[in-house]
């Protein structure tokens, strides 16, 4: 009988010693495999998957949530890296103590003015950005800029925070996407406060320019109603919304950021340091591209 290679009788040891072990599949996230069709799922995901649920891997997650950042920023390179990477820490955050969200992601960026896109929704599963709006604040938050911000019945202030949405309904502002806050004392009061987002005339961008601010709603994250209801059906049944403001309670306190072992203004910094070295990169790679044409 023919002598095998060293090589390979190692590669098999190795095999059966992993085998042997009872090792599990390899669970690229725990979104993914809670989306899988039940058909493809290794009998022993169900259990290993609550597990890495309830103590996320640090080391595992943040190469993910790295990648997806990348993708995204280069869909919507307009948008704040640092708001963009807090809204995906909080997705993760969310994802890792148990809580159903879909595939969607709304970024609301309120340290924006009025007159300006400050809405993005985003696809996490496939990469890319469904749409970039205007979208109104409430009359008690501000003018064009917004700077003040609750979570109390009738103050007419919009709320931060991570929200999930819910059901669509028609109710007096037509087509109707409710939310429910998922951050206590900072935006769970949403449902019972109406806060929903709902098409509005007053979201002209175009009257805005002449006004100087969009106009505004009673706390709800208004849109154009030429787009409200086709956004509606993209983000409705359990997509998440995150809303911006550099507000520092909000951000130091927040049970949405941490859980990947940097504090809020560490991934703001991050990423935006991170972003600034790419495009400095990017740059001079045209620039030296440039001069070598020209050479």
């Amino acid at each position: 009988m023919p002598r095998l290679p060293a090589s390979f009788l190692l590669a098999c040891a190795a095999a059966i010693a992993v085998c042997s072990a009872g090792s599990l599949p390899v669970v690229a996230s725990p979104a993914v495999a809670a989306h899988a069709p039940p058909s493809h799922r290794h009998p022993s995901a169900e259990p290993r998957l609550a597990e890495l649920m309830a103590e996320p891997d640090v080391a595992d997650e943040r190469p993910i949530v790295s990648g997806l950042l990348d993708a995204l920023r280069a869909a919507a390179p307009e948008i704040d890296p640092g708001v963009l990477a807090l809204a995906l820490e909080a997705r993760s955050c969310a994802l890792n103590s148990g809580t159903a969200v879909g595939t969607r992601l709304a970024v609301i960026d309120y340290s924006l003015p009025s007159t300006r896109k400050r809405m993005w929704v985003f696809d996490v599963d496939q990469p890319g950005l469904l749409y970039a709006e205007h979208v109104a604040h409430g009359q008690g938050s501000g003018e064009n800029m917004s700077n003040r911000f609750s979570n109390v019945d009738g103050s007419h202030q919009t709320s931060l925070g991570l929200f999930r949405t819910a059901e669509t309904y028609v109710g007096g502002n037509g087509y109707s996407l409710r939310m429910d806050g998922l951050e206590p004392g900072v935006n769970d009061n949403a449902r019972d406060r109406l806060i929903v987002i709902h098409g509005a005339p007053y979201v002209n961008p175009e009257q805005a320019q002449r006004q100087g601010r969009l106009g505004r709603s009673y706390g709800c994250p208004a849109l154009r109603p030429q787009v409200a209801r086709e956004v509606i059906d993209t983000i409705k049944n359990d997509q998440l919304v995150f809303a911006y403001y550099p507000d520092d309670p909000w951000l130091k306190g927040s049970r949405f950021f941490g859980c990947g072992g940097r504090t809020a203004g560490q991934i703001l910094a991050d990423a935006r340091n991170g972003a600034a070295s790419h495009d400095a990169v990017a740059s001079a790679g045209n620039s030296g591209g440039a001069a070598a044409t020209t050479l």
